[in-house]
């Protein structure tokens, strides 16, 4: 098992619970972000900054067993396809029987922007998202 992390987007305090928690009980953290970021990391690999770079390397990286950690639906879809936990930054996780209707949801607010109209952005980060995080991935190192 590793825990394996979307650096290019994951919130700092979430990426340094994930490093706490794998240092803790043993675990590889290995972190995947493009060159513009600034991350230190035992395992940290850095890719260019092309649109879904840092994805399409997780998606090589990826084995079933190992705890992915980000924002990215397509990405969680993609790798709960090869036996990965997909937990998202904000303290769920991603399942296998929504994924689809989120994919559908996200296509839709798309094609809403595209044609010039708005859709909500996400709330702010709380300490809560943190705790209800922190919870999650300790949940699933221990499965």
């Amino acid at each position: 098992m590793r825990i394996l992390v979307d650096a290019d987007a994951c919130p700092r305090s979430v990426l340094n619970i994930c490093l706490c928690l794998g240092q803790e009980h043993c675990i590889e953290v290995w972190t995947v972000a493009s060159f513009n970021h600034n991350i230190e990391s035992d395992h940290h690999i850095i890719v260019g900054n092309a649109s879904q770079e840092a994805d399409l390397k997780i998606i090589n990286l990826v084995a079933a067993g190992d705890i992915v950690i980000t924002q990215d639906w397509g990405l969680a879809a993609i790798v709960m396809g090869k036996g990965a936990t997909c937990l998202h930054p904000m303290g769920w996780a991603y399942a296998a029987d929504k994924i689809e209707f989120m994919l559908e949801e996200r296509e839709i607010k798309a094609k809403l922007r595209r044609s010039g109209g708005r859709t909500r952005g996400p709330r702010k980060r709380s300490r809560e998202d943190d705790r209800r995080f922190q919870e999650l991935l300790c949940r699933c190192m221990q499965n």
